[in-house]
C-alpha cells in the first residue's frame, strides 16, 4: 500500500503557553512532509490577526506550504478580500474558504449586511482573484443546519461550481460514513478531491463535545470502548490503535490524502503516521 499523503490543522495560540505548545507540535509534525497544513479561523472571527501571525509565522520559519482558513462572519466583502489580499502579498496561495460559525451568543449564522451570504459567495470572489488554490468544507454527515445528507452534496456541489478545487470533511468516527459520502458525491458528479478529516482523540470528553456540536455521530460501541479504557489507564493506547485502523481501512478503500486535525497535540497524529508508513522526510535542526 502506497505511503499517504498527509496534511495537518492547527489553531492559532491565545497566550504564550499556547504559543509554545503550537510550535512544538508544528516542529515535531514538520519533518512528516505535509502537503499543506492550515491554521484555523475563531467563531466570530474572534482569531483573525492571530490567525494571520500563526499563517505566516509557520510559513516563513518552517517552509510549510500553509492554507489559511478565512469566513463570511462579521466582516464586510471589502474586509474580507483585504485580508485575503494580505495574504497573497505575504505568499500564501491556499485559503479554506468557510462560512464560519457565528459568535457563540448570536445562534444561527446571519450574513454582515454588506458581506458574504454564505461559502459558495466567498468562494466564488476569491475564485475570480486567481490568486489561490482554494479548499473548503464537507459534511460526511447532515450539518447541523442542512435538512439532510443530500443538501450537503448539493451544496458542497455548488462550491465547487463557483470555484474550489478541493475539499475536507468534518471529522467522523466510522470508516463507512465517508465511504458513503465519497459514493454519494460520485453520483453527484463531484470528480474533484473530497479529503477525509481525521481526530485522533486525545481526549474523548472534549471530543464528544466537539461531536455534538458539528453533528458528529457517536457509535455507542466507541463510547463504551473508551469509558472502559479511561477506567483502565488505556485511553492514549486505544486513541492510538482505533485512529490507526481507521485510517488504514481508508487507505485500503483507495483514500490517497488524510487530513489530522491536530488541536495544537502532535504525539497521537506522530504516532498514526509513522504507523502508516509516513516518516519524518526532513530535519528542522536549523530551524529557528
Amino acid at each position: 500500500m502506497p505511503q499517504p499523503r498527509v496534511s495537518f490543522e492547527f489553531f492559532p495560540p491565545r497566550s504564550l503557553e499556547a504559543s509554545f505548545r503550537l510550535w512544538d507540535t508544528v516542529r515535531m509534525l514538520a519533518p512528516l512532509g505535509p502537503e499543506f497544513v492550515s491554521v484555523t479561523y475563531g467563531a466570530g472571527g474572534t482569531t483573525r490577526q492571530l490567525t494571520h501571525e500563526a499563517v505566516t509565522t509557520i510559513g516563513r520559519e518552517f517552509g510549510l506550504n500553509v492554507a489559511a482558513h478565512l469566513t463570511c462572519v462579521d466582516a464586510t466583502r471589502s474586509e474580507t478580500m483585504a485580508i485575503a489580499e494580505t495574504y497573497a502579498k505575504a505568499g500564501v496561495r491556499e485559503i479554506v474558504a468557510l462560512r464560519g460559525d457565528p459568535p457563540k451568543a448570536a445562534g444561527r449564522f446571519t450574513p454582515h449586511p454588506e458581506g458574504f451570504a454564505d461559502s459558495v459567495a466567498l468562494v466564488e470572489a476569491l475564485a475570480a482573484t486567481g490568486d489561490f488554490h482554494l479548499r473548503v468544507g464537507a459534511y460526511p454527515e447532515p450539518h447541523p443546519e442542512a435538512t439532510d445528507s443530500a443538501a450537503d452534496v448539493a451544496w458542497l456541489k455548488r462550491k465547487f461550481e463557483a470555484g474550489a478545487d478541493s475539499a475536507v470533511t468534518q471529522f467522523f468516527f466510522e470508516a463507512d460514513t465517508f465511504l458513503r459520502f465519497r459514493d454519494a458525491c460520485a453520483k453527484a458528479g463531484i470528480d474533484r478531491p473530497v479529503i477525509p478529516g481525521i481526530v485522533p482523540i486525545e481526549n474523548w470528553a472534549g471530543i464528544r463535545r466537539f461531536a455534538a456540536a458539528c453533528g458528529a455521530s457517536v457509535p455507542g460501541w466507541l463510547d463504551d470502548a473508551f469509558d472502559k479504557a479511561i477506567r483502565d489507564g488505556r485511553a492514549e493506547l486505544l486513541a492510538t490503535a482505533l485512529c490507526t485502523e481507521l485510517c488504514d481501512r481508508l487507505l485500503a478503500e483507495g483514500v490517497e490524502h488524510l487530513h489530522f486535525y491536530t488541536l495544537n497535540r502532535a504525539h497521537l497524529t506522530r504516532d498514526v503516521c509513522h504507523a502508516l508508513g509516513v516518516v519524518p522526510q526532513v530535519t528542522l535542526e536549523n530551524v529557528a
